[in-house]
């Protein structure tokens, strides 16, 4: 029989660990002095000692490893490990990729982040504009419109809307814009309103801040960072106007968001 601290120096756990094992119920003593408290291991027990600590080495949890004592199938509970340590990877390597670009920018004037927008519901308008400028105009007239066929109609907290541009290529003139808001509900639709369910989207995210006649660096900024890092795009870029003309008098206040969303 092997003292506590005995089984512990064969076994390379500590008595702390063999203690917590005992608690809960992986590795009890073979038998425990009732005067002295003292506990007692055979030498049998340095093979279960073994298999605790290599499982734990895994990554598994203490509750994986009464299951598979308790007779759950090994080779299924590490392809779930597998799986999981898999996505874990993948976050991991998504960190030190945003790391290594911010690293790499040397002004470091973007940052990308990837985030998750929740499904939500937005009444939706579609357009043709002679100039990008012609959006400030447009999109204030659309809200207008809504609100009056839906009165009582509430945005969402948080306000979230953006414009999608439908051409697929840069156009100076005669541009296919369409604009989303997220509201509270569903309401009555014209000619020119929609509404619809916007589901969850993952995406990347990047701001600008400036001018629009300078955006086009923040997309270009973005699509690069996204094929670089294995991204796949799964559909149209989204452009969120934070401040603009409405609420700042410098175009160098301007703040845009643009997010592109990814499978």
């Amino acid at each position: 029989m092997l003292k506590i601290s005995e089984f512990s120096k064969l076994s390379h756990l500590t008595v702390k660990a063999l203690r917590f094992y005992e608690k809960e119920g992986l590795l009890k003593p073979a038998s425990v002095d009732e005067w002295s408290g003292y506990r007692f291991y055979e030498t049998s027990q340095l093979e279960i000692a073994a298999k605790i600590k290599s499982y734990r080495q895994l990554d598994l949890s203490i509750e994986e490893i009464k299951a598979v004592f308790n007779g759950a199938d090994v080779k299924e509970i590490l392809q779930e490990k597998i799986g999981s340590l898999t996505k874990e990877k993948q976050i991991i390597e998504s960190r030190l990729s945003i790391i290594k670009s911010i690293l790499e920018d040397k002004e470091m004037k973007y940052q990308v982040t990837e985030k998750v927008i929740p499904e939500k519901i937005v009444y939706t308008a579609e357009t043709v504009l002679k100039t990008y400028s012609d959006s400030m105009q447009w999109i204030p007239s659309v809200g207008q419109e809504c609100l009056k066929l839906n009165p009582d109609l509430k945005c969402a907290e948080p306000p979230y809307e953006f414009c999608e541009y439908l051409d697929g290529e840069y156009k100076e003139t005669d541009i296919r814009i369409r604009h989303n808001e997220a509201v509270t509900a569903f309401g009555k639709e014209s000619e020119l309103i929609r509404f619809k369910t916007l589901p969850a989207t993952k995406v990347l995210s990047i701001y600008h801040k400036g001018s629009y006649d300078s955006i086009g660096e923040a997309y270009a900024f973005l699509m690069k960072y996204s094929e670089q890092n294995g991204y796949t795009a799964a559909g149209l870029a989204r452009e969120c106007y934070i401040d603009g003309i409405w609420n700042k008098e410098s175009e160098e206040e301007w703040l845009t968001e643009i997010q592109l969303p990814i499978e």
